[in-house]
């Protein structure tokens, strides 16, 4: 388990801010491995060195030996032999990978340790004639101290692929140094350095002057789901307003529910959610516009020509649109299509694209998004990372410029490594990554819900690639879909105080106080957002704010009193 003991330090949550403002790089500074975020997404002519210089896989050679692969078919698999692997540590795994004998093929990488044991720990999608950057990682949760990994196609409509790797990389991490790496994502990302200045009224430094500083608000945008049931319910709006600025509907605003007969739509539960959000000066991500999986497609769609699922869609945009244009700063446009392919196989493979154009057309600033599960969670063969960036390149393709990669997040038990490292490929296309629906399984007890929440939304905020997280913890007549933040009396849950502790406390900046120095500035390392200063100078109060957005240098203010 992803646990720390020290972590629990007051001590050490006192003294970390200042250790990081004394030096840029933690990691290094007190020894371990920093994370090496290298990512490629082209097929490439000559592969690059290895990460890590091979970390511990320096001087080891694969094993080519026929293997029954995904048909049953002798194929030529590499193997790569482990041996003395850290239970509880963290394994971040890459390689360059080619077949021989198809144009392409879905490569999963497996680590294996017995005929019992088998996890996929990446994949890639593979060229013949150029390599293909796979990158992914592990757990390492076994007793026992060796292992393999094998190299198969994962496809059964492709037979006899061959597999060849070049410049492959293991590279181990202590739990204590993975969670150092995030700090360090987390103090360079997600903060910065501000000089406060104050000078009198003729431009004279002032010394000794007492300085207070408040955060206000959090430029990362962290919100939750809601559902209907806030409506009415002062203790879920209360719990609610004290935490998030940012939301998003359940089911609400998705196709079956706004329209389940044709033409008769229904928007009234969708505009008191709205007056909601207004009122309480939200933001919303708008979610969903289509939804492809079968089990959410209206009856009455099925059956529908090409020119009447045409005229329909076109019917479902405009009469979305003509309601709340410019509402949403988000649009999930289509949810799965890499699972499911409804409206591809009825109005052609550029139904997607199309959608896009129309919806862009009608709300040209809203970010327009596809979301996926199973692309961060684990390993799926077909909705893989690989095949999530073909479809965004393919909408980049045919026009569409705002786009934004959604990812719903909707974890069993997390994989750090995994999920980094399919972070790190998605980041290199430089669109907005958002965790869109994130939850962790019911099957799990509550500690460990929140365990595994935490491990979730430490490896999304240390990464630089990702700009917002939306939990997927609605309160519902019936509970919540997979996990609750509390109880049916609003009363945190482990789940909740992991939130409040991250929210709250720990990625908020703390008030400050102190006083100018022999120069006139005081000085301090805070999370981005919005901040009030007071300063106090012959008995009398001065107020000013300020704003602190990205920037890797330090953002001076300048108070006037």
């Amino acid at each position: 388990m992803l646990m720390l003991m020290w972590e629990g330090s007051p001590l050490f949550w006192t003294f970390l801010p200042f250790l990081f403002f004394a030096t840029s790089s933690f990691a290094k500074h007190y020894g371990g491995p920093a994370y090496d975020p290298s990512a490629w997404t082209e097929c490439q002519a000559e592969p690059e060195a290895p990460l890590y210089n091979g970390g511990i896989l320096t001087n080891k050679f694969p094993v080519y030996k026929p293997v029954k692969d995904i048909n049953g078919d002798m194929v030529y698999s590499p193997t790569l032999s482990l041996e003395n692997l850290s239970p509880g540590s963290i394994y971040s795994f890459s390689s360059w990978v080619r077949v021989k004998n198809l144009d392409s093929a879905l490569v999963t990488t497996t680590l294996k340790l017995d005929t019992a044991y088998s996890k996929c720990i990446g994949s890639v999608i593979a060229k013949k004639g150029c390599w293909s950057f796979l990158k992914g990682g592990f757990l390492w949760d076994s007793p026992s101290n060796s292992s393999q990994i094998d190299f198969q196609s994962s496809e059964q409509t492709k037979r006899f692929v061959d597999v060849e790797i070049i410049a492959y990389s293991l590279q181990p991490f202590t739990e204590r140094q993975w969670r150092r790496n995030q700090f360090e994502g987390i103090n360079t990302e997600r903060k910065r350095a501000v000089m406060i200045h104050v000078v009198d009224k003729n431009g004279f430094i002032v010394t000794g002057a007492a300085v207070k500083v408040n955060q206000i608000s959090t430029d990362f945008p962290f919100g939750t789901v809601i559902s209907r049931t806030i409506l009415e319910n002062l203790p879920y709006q209360k719990w609610f307003l004290e935490r998030f600025k940012t939301t998003v509907f359940e089911n609400e605003l998705k196709w079956f529910k706004t329209e389940p007969l044709p033409g008769q739509l229904n928007y009234t539960v969708v505009d008191q959610m709205m007056k909601f959000v207004r009122k309480n000066n939200l933001i919303a991500r708008g979610h969903n516009m289509f939804w492809p999986d079968p089990i959410y497609v209206q009856d009455w769609l099925e059956n529908m020509t090409a020119p009447q699922l045409q005229r329909a869609v076109k019917f479902r945009i405009d009469s979305v649109m003509s309601r709340y244009r410019t509402e949403f700063f988000h649009w999930d446009v289509s949810n799965e299509v890499l699972k499911f392919d409804f409206f591809e196989k009825k109005l052609g493979p550029k139904a997607t694209l199309d959608m896009f154009k129309k919806i862009h057309r009608e709300d040209p600033l809203t970010t327009l998004f596809l979301n996926e599960f199973n692309i961060i969670e684990q390993c799926d063969p077909k909705a893989n990372v690989d095949s999530y960036i073909n479809k965004l390149k393919e909408l980049k393709k045919g026009g569409v410029t705002l786009a934004g990669i959604g990812l719903e997040s909707h974890f069993s038990i997390p994989n750090p490594g995994f999920m980094r490292a399919v972070l790190d490929k998605l980041a290199t296309l430089k669109l907005p990554i958002w965790l869109t629906e994130v939850d962790v399984n019911r099957v799990h007890g509550l500690e460990e819900q929140a365990l595994y929440l935490e491990q979730i939304l430490r490896e999304a905020f240390s990464h630089p690639g990702v700009n917002g997280i939306m939990l997927w913890s609605a309160r519902s007549v019936g509970g919540c879909y997979q996990t609750c933040l509390t109880d049916e009396k609003f009363q945190n849950l482990p789940t909740g105080d992991i939130i409040d502790q991250l929210l709250l406390k720990e990625w908020k900046t703390e008030t400050k106080r102190g006083k100018t120095n022999e120069f006139g500035s005081y000085n301090f390392r805070g999370f981005l957002g919005d901040y009030k200063v007071s300063v106090i100078y012959n008995h009398t109060v001065f107020n000013s704010s300020f704003s602190l957005g990205r920037g890797v240098e330090t953002k001076h203010i300048t108070v006037h009193v």
